[in-house]
């Protein structure tokens, strides 16, 4: 069974959760896992919920959708399991953090550990069959964590929206800028990161809002436990 275990999860997303569409989109998805092969496992489809609790979110990192191949996704986005090769996005996203904060480089791809310091590591679609990008696109999810956005730009204040490329951009309309920070930046791709991603300081301009606005701030550092380096190279 898979669901979001935090109760004010529950309790802010309920409406949507008991509505037709969200029905049908699980129905959608239990069919796929069935019939085809889909990631992530089907345990950590609402990995990140489970990680980062509603009363904890501080900072939204928004990506498209899980990675498709087998092992890489894991439910966070961007983020892979400890021992596995880090994504050429992953990849610049950490060269980004050496240069911006100063983190020592790693070689792993876990995010966990922004999970559980209140980062939600949201994808716009939750789930994906094998070597299909985008294949899940416009069956629902779309219209699910459109609705979590909304619902974390309604119920809290001085959060951090981390928006990277043109489709995580067209998000900024579900959010309340005069209650939030919306950063707005060039895509980690490597098709992309080159135009500005590199130099763009997202970690620590996140940091600095959260300080002015008396929260924690994220310890951006990627673990470097459990890996097994002959998997890396």
């Amino acid at each position: 069974m898979y669901k979001i275990v935090d109760e004010n999860w529950q309790r802010v997303l309920a409406n949507y959760i008991q509505s037709e569409e969200y029905k049908e989109l699980i129905q959608f998805v239990d069919y796929e896992y069935k019939n085809s092969t889909v990631f992530p496992p089907k345990e950590l489809i609402f990995n990140a919920f489970n990680l980062t609790a509603f009363s904890d979110v501080k900072v939204v990192i928004i990506g498209q959708d899980p990675y498709h191949g087998l092992g890489q996704a894991q439910g966070l986005c961007f983020s892979v399991p400890d021992g596995v090769k880090q994504p050429p996005s992953l990849r610049n996203i950490v060269k980004e953090l050496v240069s911006d904060v100063g983190i020592d480089i790693s070689k792993n791809g876990n995010l966990m550990n922004w999970a559980k310091q209140g980062v939600l590591m949201l994808n716009a679609i939750l789930t994906v069959r094998e070597k299909q990008a985008g294949s899940h696109q416009k069956h629902g999810w779309e219209e699910f964590t459109d609705e979590v956005i909304r619902k974390i730009s309604e119920n809290k204040k001085n959060c951090v929206f981390i928006l990277w490329g043109n489709y995580a951009q067209k998000k900024a309309s579900l959010i309340d800028e005069n209650k939030h920070l919306i950063i707005k930046g060039i895509h980690p791709s490597p098709l992309s990161a080159h135009r500005g991603f590199f130099g763009s300081k997202p970690f620590s301009k996140t940091n600095d809002y959260l300080t002015i606005n008396k929260k924690d701030t994220i310890n951006w550092e990627v673990s470097h436990e459990n890996v097994k380096q002959q998997t890396l190279f």
